[in-house]
């Protein structure tokens, strides 16, 4: 399945890059893994799926979904996600229940987008969901990490999805700080890496960001057909995304 949300978002994006300065940790983490992270589009989930897999190899990775959507997309249940209805009384309580066995191994990693609802990544305060402070208590050998998610559209017909993860947190660190305090800093570590983020992201410059995928560019079709021929009869390469092409 990372392969194939990798060629839909290939087909779909211009590219999917992470901060330079955001590329995570991947050793040295010990015990399990809490990513959590804002939740600005239906894409987030194709992105962690990705992520995950290019980023995370050695991590089972599992992750809490809206219940009725996962009913719709169940193809998400096979792959490591779980429902959760959280306007139920209990669903805070399956919530705890289900990431208490998830995390009681520390090869895995549970993914969670924390606001619990779609938000623009200009919103704040993020407005995190208590339940991620409450995972602290029950996997104290546990590392977080935030992750910053962006989408934006630059000089390509398709859009930039980015991402960049902030610096790992220790549960047991967490633990220090009553649950107030501890939510207001998981929040606080995530703003911090989406505000950096979102200065990358309006920079517009590539070179800030590793690409972990690179999608088609140029518009295709007789458009493209005829700059082809163009460049051809003029002795220049072809380069089907906006910018020049160059001598071949």
């Amino acid at each position: 399945m990372a392969d194939y949300f990798g060629r839909y978002l290939r087909r779909h994006m211009n590219a999917l890059r992470v901060s330079r300065w955001g590329l995570p940790e991947t050793g040295g983490l010990p015990g399990p893994l809490v990513v959590y992270c804002n939740h600005p589009a239906w894409w987030d989930a194709a992105v962690i799926i990705v992520l995950g897999a290019r980023l995370f190899p050695d991590r089972e990775g599992y992750a809490p979904f809206d219940a009725a959507m996962l009913e719709k997309y169940r193809i998400f249940g096979r792959i490591g996600a779980f429902g959760v209805d959280l306007d139920a009384p209990r669903g805070a309580a399956d919530f705890v229940h289900a990431a208490r066995a998830i995390l009681s191994r520390p090869e895995r990693a549970l993914w969670i987008t924390a606001q619990g609802r779609f938000s623009d990544v200009h919103e704040r305060p993020l407005g995190l969901r208590p339940g991620v402070a409450r995972l602290a208590e029950i996997a104290p050998d546990a590392v977080f990490l935030p992750l910053a998610l962006d989408y934006a559209f630059w000089e390509e017909r398709g859009a930039e999805a980015c991402a960049a993860f902030g610096p790992p947190l220790r549960a047991r660190d967490l633990l220090a700080l009553p649950r107030p305090a501890r939510l207001a800093r998981l929040e606080a570590d995530l703003t911090a890496t989406l505000d950096r983020l979102s200065a990358d992201v309006r920079s517009r410059e590539p070179g800030r960001f590793v690409a972990l995928v690179d999608g088609r560019r140029g518009v295709g079709g007789l458009y493209d057909a005829w700059r082809r021929v163009g460049a051809a009869l003029a002795g220049r390469r072809f380069e089907p995304g906006h910018g020049k092409e160059t001598p071949s």
